[in-house]
């Protein structure tokens, strides 16, 4: 009885560590615990949160998958080059994801480096902003007219709705809303430039649309966002910036015949 009993607490003191080491056996075939790390890290690499019940879903699922591999190596399906081709591309591009993800460990995106590209895109997009309408017409002598009846008092709002070739802005009355003169091709940009606050153009502004009438609304300095509601979109810029880069470089050193 002793020796029986001896005989049950070592083999549970076998047991214990392999079960631990273990998430289950299926058909005699252990499946190691770290199978779950790695399926929860793709989970929490997707965004979403791994919680308890996520966990006895995980586990469910490596069971499920060693189920159907046993069956599918049975049926030798391991062995076809259609599986072996696939299982090669699938291998590439896990180690190649693991390259870029060691190049961007030790290559972080800096606090300076986002400040500099977040005064770069500053210095090209600060200055003045201006809140215009035009009317957009085929022929010159069309947007003469126009002037000359909203000279007279004609609605600029109105003429707009009923004449202007721009389907975008026409039958908002014209409005184009806020935006930097450098967002407009440069015949336009530079005639509503010269414009000040309430003004019109004197004459038709030809562009490759056809003939404008711009009139100015309002004038104020660009309205940029802070740096910290940009960062994010910053940082994702640069970091693909230098994974470009990276890429290039590899090429460039690469002996391809």
């Amino acid at each position: 009885m002793k020796k029986t009993l001896l005989t049950m607490a070592v083999l549970a003191a076998v047991s214990l560590p392999v079960l631990a080491q273990n998430v289950a056996i299926v058909n005699g075939k252990a499946i190691p615990s770290s199978r779950v790390e790695a399926l929860k890290q793709q989970v929490e690499r997707s965004g979403r949160p791994v919680t308890p019940e996520m966990m006895g879903q995980i586990k469910e699922e490596l069971i499920a998958r060693e189920i159907f591999m046993q069956e599918a190596r049975k049926r030798g399906l391991d062995a076809t080059e259609d599986y072996k081709n696939q299982l090669e591309m699938a291998r590439q591009s896990l180690l190649i994801r693991e390259l870029f993800a060691d190049f961007q460990k030790k290559n972080p995106i800096t606090d300076a480096d986002i400040k500099a590209e977040y005064d770069k895109f500053s210095a090209a997009n600060g200055g003045k902003e201006f809140r215009a309408r035009h009317i957009l017409v085929e022929k010159e002598a069309e947007a003469l007219d126009l002037i000359a009846q909203i000279k007279k008092g004609g609605s600029f709002e109105e003429l707009a709705k009923k004449t202007s070739k721009d389907p975008g802005s026409g039958a908002n009355g014209g409005d184009l809303d806020w935006a930097a003169a450098g967002s407009y091709v440069t015949e336009f940009s530079a005639a509503m430039s010269k414009l000040e606050k309430g003004q019109m153009t004197e004459a038709p502004v030809k562009t490759q649309f056809g003939f404008h009438i711009i009139r100015v609304d309002d004038v104020r300095e660009a309205q940029l966002p802070k740096l910290d509601e940009v960062k994010p979109q910053i940082t994702q810029q640069l970091q693909q910036q230098k994974i470009a880069k990276y890429q290039e470089t590899l090429r460039s050193k690469a002996k391809v015949q």
